[in-house]
Parts: C-alpha cells; structure tokens; sequence
C-alpha cells in the first residue's frame, strides 16, 4: 500500500475536491443500495450482487447483467452484454494512465478503480497531482460507498418478495436510463440510442431475453462521429 500513498500529494485534495467527490459518493451508495435490493428481489442470493460488487465493481454492467438474467436471458448474453459495455474503459485507461502512478501495486489497484466517475475527476484537472489526488480520491470513495450500499440494499431486498413491490421492477430501465442520459447530448450518440433502442424493441417479441440487447449495438456501427475539428490555420511568420 506504501507505493500507493507514495504517488500522491495530500496538498492536492482541496475542500472542493472532497466536497464534490462526497456528493457523487452519497449518489452512487443510494444507487448500490437499490442495485443490491433489486437482485435480491429478483432472485439471487444475497451474497452475488456483493460480490459483484466487490469483483467487477461497474454499476452499468452489473445492472445490465442481472436485468437480462431477471428478465430471463441467458449468464452468456449478461456476460457479453457486460463486457461490451466495459469496453470503454479501453479508452479511459490510455486517457488517465500515467495518475496511477509507477508501482505495480498502484497499477493493479488504480485499475480496478478505474470507473466513468474517477476519469472524469481526473480528466477534469489541469495539473497532474491535483490529477493523481482526484482520481484516487474519488475512485476509493466510491468503492467503499459504492459497496456498503450494495450489501445493505442486498439484506433489505431479502424481506421483499416480488420486484414489483415498491416499483422495483421499474428501477432496472430506470438507472440504465439515468447513466445513459448524459451521453445523449451529442448528436451521434443520440442517433445510435435510438436506432438500438428501435431494433431492441423491435426483436424483443421474437428473440430470446438477452439477444435483443446485443442487437441494439447495431446503432454504434451505423452512427459514428464523422465532424472533426477544423484545423486551426498555422500562424503566418512574421517578418
């Protein structure tokens, strides 16, 4: 743990730092609660969303996943449906590599903390300590709050018998719908959710639960960003 601490500067984490990183973190215990309460609802035991949790640690994937398993679909299409979903954290990892520091240590822990909330805290620094400090700042509150939510949603979800107690059947679309939500302001993006959106509902009435999911990823490949940015026009030398 000492090569972890060693990668960061506590001058870096100022009151607006941890003031904003303790609001996301209070946002995603109340989501883990409702992710824990609902896959026990659903039907699995107690313990498999914690160690979901604790393992995969990707609200997204994991609602996905046990959305398509509750609806009936099959472990392989919430795996792929996953690992598809992950696949940006390909990006995330070449953008915000160097805040993890050097020790292999940091490396592997920095990684699995590597999460949508942690990158842009990171992303959003000009300087590469305040960089380093926001991204483990944040990404090791969210774990923890992440994950104590989770567990305490898992043993209130065991007193409900039916999902649809208290509208938590609605709540799987509704979370999806919520991380989705501000994505959907660049143009392309929107074209691609509503073109998959159109072909998931589409299948839904003829394929098995799961498949329609994977077929909505038809609308990545038919709408891609094509708008570069104008070169800006070198500067003429003066004479």
């Amino acid at each position: 743990m000492r090569s972890i601490w060693r990668t960061l500067d506590p001058g870096s984490i100022d009151s607006g730092l941890l003031r904003d990183v303790t609001a996301v973190a209070l946002g995603a215990a109340v989501t883990g609660a409702s992710f824990g309460a609902i896959s026990v609802a659903s039907g699995l035991p107690w313990w498999m969303p914690v160690l979901m949790s604790l393992v995969i640690f990707a609200g997204g994937s994991q609602f996905m996943a046990v959305g398509i398993v509750a609806a009936g679909g099959s472990p392989a299409a919430a795996v792929l449906a996953g690992l598809v979903l992950n696949a940006r954290h390909l990006p995330f990892g070449l953008a915000v590599g160097d805040v993890l520091g050097n020790g292999w240590l940091a490396r592997i822990v920095g990684s699995h903390l590597l999460i949508d909330e942690s990158t842009a805290f990171a992303m959003a620094q000009k300087d590469p300590a305040r960089a380093r400090a926001a991204y483990w700042a944040c990404g090791v509150s969210l774990f923890f709050s992440w994950n104590t939510g989770v567990l305490i949603g898992a043993l209130v979800g065991q007193s409900i018998g039916d999902p649809a107690t208290f509208g938590l059947d609605a709540a799987f679309p509704a979370a999806l719908l919520a991380l989705t939500l501000p994505a959907l302001k660049d143009v392309a993006t929107r074209n691609s959710a509503l073109l998959g959106a159109a072909v998931a509902l589409a299948t839904t009435p003829f394929l098995p639960a799961g498949v329609p999911v994977l077929l909505a990823l038809a609308g990545l490949v038919a709408f891609r960003p094509t708008k570069k940015k104008e070169e800006e026009p070198c500067p003429s030398p003066q004479s």
